[in-house]
């Protein structure tokens, strides 16, 4: 199955990868297929995840690969450390002026700054690669972990809504987000994030 697709089609499609102190962000290719699904496998990634469906398969991750690969509107990175993937990290922009931020990370690697690193380049590469002047997060207000992540990068609470979760098949409150440009602009020292082309 996963001959029939060209992972370097994929590849060559968004050559962008960002490089952070102990991460690179890069595009996903169907070579990754494999680690993708077995990561996000996981009730406990998918329920803190709006768009995860649980369980997570192979063909999930492929579908995933080649509809990133396909829309101009979602910017989407695999986050790895030491040449392993750990997660995503992505920015979905289909909403026009409501850009938001999001990611996950397999369980194993919870814990270890990895979230707020890997987000931190990916606001980075949107505010220098985009004219928005705002970018919006959500959280479950379940996950104070992620709530916190958004707070080290400047993320300002802005209320709650409900939104639904694939995997829980239902809705459930969020703590929503909002970063300005200018907000941004002031704790950009905060990087060592790079673009490498």
């Amino acid at each position: 199955m996963l001959q029939d697709f060209s992972s370097v089609t994929l590849a060559e499609a968004r050559p962008s990868v960002v490089a952070t102190e102990r991460l690179t962000l890069r595009r996903p290719t169907l070579a990754d297929v494999r680690t993708i699904a077995r990561l996000a496998n996981d009730r406990r990634v998918a329920e803190n995840t709006r768009r995860l469906p649980h369980p997570y398969s192979q063909d999930d991750a492929v579908a995933f690969i080649r509809a990133t690969a396909a829309l101009g509107s979602e910017t989407v990175f695999l986050i790895e450390h030491d040449t392993g993937p750990v997660g995503m990290v992505g920015i979905d922009c289909s909403t026009p002026g409501n850009a938001e931020l999001g990611y996950w990370l397999g369980v194993e690697h919870w814990g270890r700054g990895f979230a707020t690193e890997a987000a931190r380049g990916a606001i980075d590469f949107f505010f220098e690669e985009f004219e928005d002047d705002h970018l919006y997060a959500g959280a479950r207000v379940t996950n104070p972990a992620s709530r916190k992540v958004l707070e080290k990068c400047g993320f300002q609470w802005s209320g709650v809504q409900l939104h639904r979760f694939l995997a829980l098949g239902s809705s459930t409150p969020v703590d929503c987000f909002r970063l300005s440009r200018g907000v941004w602009a002031s704790l950009k020292s905060w990087s060592s994030a790079r673009r490498m082309r």
